[in-house]
């Protein structure tokens, strides 16, 4: 029998990316162990499309 881990997939999305009306999204893919964190995580991570660095919020 399997043991199921905390350690869950989330997914990050760029807060800045959806007010400045540019096509597209940024979007990058974590772990994150859901028993030390359980709120929504939220990282600075590169928007390539921006060209800069933006926060990048946990959606569901």
């Amino acid at each position: 029998m399997a043991k199921k881990g905390n350690r869950i997939q989330v997914i990050l999305e760029c807060t800045e990316h959806k007010d400045s009306g540019m096509p597209g999204t940024s979007r990058y893919i974590t772990k994150k162990n859901k028993k030390n964190t359980p709120d929504r995580i939220e990282l600075k991570k590169y928007n390539p499309i921006l060209k800069r660095m933006t926060v990048h919020k946990e959606i569901k």
